[in-house]
């Protein structure tokens, strides 16, 4: 049994991982160049950071599964360069844009939700779901396009902004609401083995 936790320099050092490591690299970098943006090239260089991570998100899945190199390691990290990648992200907007701290708070709660259940159905049922759904992956998709254009454009129209602040908001509450569904399906079925 520990020997399965036990992690080889091949694991660490695959590709897929090391996209990880990169990823969350660029957290600060996104950061520091968002907030302290003041002109057009600033905000044209953040959102290359935005799109930049996500690529390389999808690269590690990518490599990661079509040349078998799917790591344990890797379903750790992953979830969480993604999740530490968007919180980075609505953080730095919230400064600037008032609306986008709904979004947070969303995000905020949903995150919230999926970890502490996670984590109560693997000590207490050791069950856990084996990666993200179609709909996280959809909402993750909207989310990083919506922010994408929100940074490349800083000047868009303020009903225009909201609206794309509303569509991603409402494609995660979707993604919150499908993934609870997931986890009390999982919680019955645990119920039913005793």
């Amino acid at each position: 049994m520990k020997s399965s936790m036990k992690l080889t320099k091949k694991e660490i050092f695959s590709i897929p991982n090391i996209l990880c490591y990169f990823r969350i690299l660029l957290i600060p970098v996104f950061m520091i160049s968002y907030i302290n943006a003041k002109e057009t090239r600033d905000y044209y260089f953040a959102a290359f950071i935005v799109l930049l991570s996500g690529l390389t998100d999808f690269a590690d899945g990518f490599i990661a599964r079509h040349f078998n190199m799917v790591t344990e390691l890797g379903k750790a990290i992953d979830p969480v360069a993604d999740k530490l990648s968007q919180a980075a992200i609505v953080i730095s907007l919230m400064i600037r844009i008032e609306p986008m701290r709904w979004l947070f708070l969303l995000f905020a709660v949903k995150e919230l939700f999926m970890g502490i259940t996670s984590i109560v159905l693997l000590t207490k049922h050791n069950t856990k779901m084996d990666g993200a759904k179609w709909f996280g992956k959809v909402s993750t998709f909207v989310f990083y396009t919506v922010m994408f254009i929100i940074i490349v454009f800083p000047s868009l129209d303020v009903g225009v902004r909201n609206i794309l602040i509303l569509i991603s908001g409402l494609f995660l509450l979707l993604a919150f609401l499908l993934y609870a569904q997931v986890f009390l399906k999982m919680y019955q079925e645990t119920q039913k083995k005793k």
